[in-house]
Protein backbone atom coordinates (compact mmCIF):
# COMPACT_ATOMS: atom_id res chain seq x y z
CA UNK A 1 0.00 0.00 0.00
CA UNK A 2 0.98 3.47 -0.75
CA UNK A 3 0.50 6.18 1.57
CA UNK A 4 -0.61 9.77 0.16
CA UNK A 5 1.91 12.69 1.00
CA UNK A 6 -0.38 14.98 0.21
CA UNK A 7 -2.96 14.00 3.39
CA UNK A 8 -0.68 15.04 6.57
CA UNK A 9 0.12 18.13 4.86
CA UNK A 10 -3.41 19.07 3.99
CA UNK A 11 -4.61 18.32 8.09
CA UNK A 12 -1.76 20.49 8.95
CA UNK A 13 -3.35 23.56 6.73
CA UNK A 14 -6.65 22.83 7.55
CA UNK A 15 -5.81 23.03 11.53
CA UNK A 16 -3.84 26.45 10.52
CA UNK A 17 -6.78 27.67 8.85
CA UNK A 18 -8.72 27.00 12.04
CA UNK A 19 -6.22 28.32 14.15
CA UNK A 20 -6.29 31.43 12.61
CA UNK A 21 -10.60 32.24 12.25
CA UNK A 22 -10.19 31.73 16.41
CA UNK A 23 -7.68 33.95 16.88
CA UNK A 24 -9.66 36.13 14.76
CA UNK A 25 -12.41 35.86 16.60
CA UNK A 26 -11.10 35.86 19.72
CA UNK A 27 -9.53 39.46 18.62
CA UNK A 28 -12.77 41.08 17.46
CA UNK A 29 -14.27 40.58 21.33
CA UNK A 30 -11.20 42.18 22.70
CA UNK A 31 -10.79 45.07 20.19
CA UNK A 32 -14.69 45.83 21.53
CA UNK A 33 -13.55 45.39 24.76
CA UNK A 34 -10.93 47.89 24.29
CA UNK A 35 -12.68 50.10 22.74
CA UNK A 36 -15.56 50.76 25.08
CA UNK A 37 -12.51 50.91 28.22
CA UNK A 38 -11.38 54.11 25.96
CA UNK A 39 -14.58 55.75 25.34
CA UNK A 40 -15.70 55.63 29.10
CA UNK A 41 -14.56 53.09 30.88
CA UNK A 42 -10.87 54.14 31.09
CA UNK A 43 -11.51 57.41 32.53
CA UNK A 44 -12.32 56.06 36.22
CA UNK A 45 -9.03 54.41 36.48
CA UNK A 46 -6.91 56.97 34.98
CA UNK A 47 -8.39 59.42 37.59
CA UNK A 48 -8.07 57.14 40.52
CA UNK A 49 -4.21 57.03 39.63
CA UNK A 50 -3.38 60.45 39.24
CA UNK A 51 -2.70 61.99 42.45
CA UNK A 52 -1.99 59.14 44.02
CA UNK A 53 0.84 58.26 46.18
CA UNK A 54 1.68 55.73 48.50
CA UNK A 55 3.60 55.73 51.95
CA UNK A 56 4.90 52.01 51.41
CA UNK A 57 8.81 52.68 50.25
CA UNK A 58 8.77 49.07 48.91
CA UNK A 59 6.11 49.24 47.01
CA UNK A 60 7.41 52.71 45.10
CA UNK A 61 10.89 50.88 44.79
CA UNK A 62 9.43 47.79 43.40
CA UNK A 63 7.27 50.12 40.61
CA UNK A 64 9.96 52.68 39.91
CA UNK A 65 13.01 51.64 40.87
CA UNK A 66 13.69 47.45 40.61
CA UNK A 67 14.02 47.19 37.03
CA UNK A 68 17.18 48.66 37.37
CA UNK A 69 18.38 48.74 41.20
CA UNK A 70 17.40 44.81 40.97
CA UNK A 71 14.79 43.77 43.75
CA UNK A 72 17.12 43.37 46.34
CA UNK A 73 18.76 46.40 45.97
CA UNK A 74 21.93 44.79 44.79
CA UNK A 75 21.93 46.81 41.48
CA UNK A 76 21.97 45.62 37.67
CA UNK A 77 21.70 48.45 35.02
CA UNK A 78 22.03 50.66 37.97
CA UNK A 79 23.99 50.80 40.90
CA UNK A 80 24.06 49.14 44.10
CA UNK A 81 21.49 50.53 46.50
CA UNK A 82 22.33 48.08 49.81
CA UNK A 83 24.08 50.56 51.35
CA UNK A 84 23.16 54.18 49.47
CA UNK A 85 22.53 55.93 53.38
CA UNK A 86 25.97 55.35 54.30
CA UNK A 87 27.24 57.26 50.98
CA UNK A 88 24.46 59.80 50.69
CA UNK A 89 22.01 62.05 53.03
CA UNK A 90 18.82 61.88 52.73
CA UNK A 91 18.16 64.88 50.94
CA UNK A 92 20.76 63.53 48.48
CA UNK A 93 18.91 60.84 47.61
CA UNK A 94 15.76 62.52 47.45
CA UNK A 95 17.71 64.96 44.99
CA UNK A 96 19.22 62.23 42.54
CA UNK A 97 15.38 60.56 42.57
CA UNK A 98 14.09 63.81 41.41
CA UNK A 99 16.92 65.24 39.35
CA UNK A 100 18.39 62.21 38.45
CA UNK A 101 22.08 61.60 37.93
CA UNK A 102 24.26 59.85 35.59
CA UNK A 103 22.13 57.14 33.64
CA UNK A 104 19.13 57.72 35.99
CA UNK A 105 16.70 59.61 34.55
CA UNK A 106 14.54 62.54 36.56
CA UNK A 107 11.05 62.48 37.35
CA UNK A 108 11.28 58.19 38.19
CA UNK A 109 9.03 59.11 41.17
CA UNK A 110 6.57 61.90 42.67
CA UNK A 111 8.07 64.41 45.22
CA UNK A 112 6.01 62.61 47.67
CA UNK A 113 7.21 59.15 46.46
CA UNK A 114 10.70 60.25 46.85
CA UNK A 115 10.93 61.60 49.79
CA UNK A 116 9.67 58.27 51.33
CA UNK A 117 11.95 56.84 49.08
CA UNK A 118 14.92 58.94 50.37
CA UNK A 119 14.26 58.52 53.96
CA UNK A 120 13.97 54.40 53.47
CA UNK A 121 17.22 54.12 51.41
CA UNK A 122 19.04 56.43 54.30
CA UNK A 123 18.54 53.70 56.57
CA UNK A 124 20.11 50.99 54.39
CA UNK A 125 23.89 51.05 55.71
Amino acid sequence: MKRNPVIPYALIALLGILAVIVISVVGIGQRDDIQQAAEGGGEKAEESQEGETTDDPEAVYETNCSSCHGGDLSGGMGPDLTQVGSKLSKDEIQNIIINGQGQMPAGMASEAEAQVLAEWLAEKQ
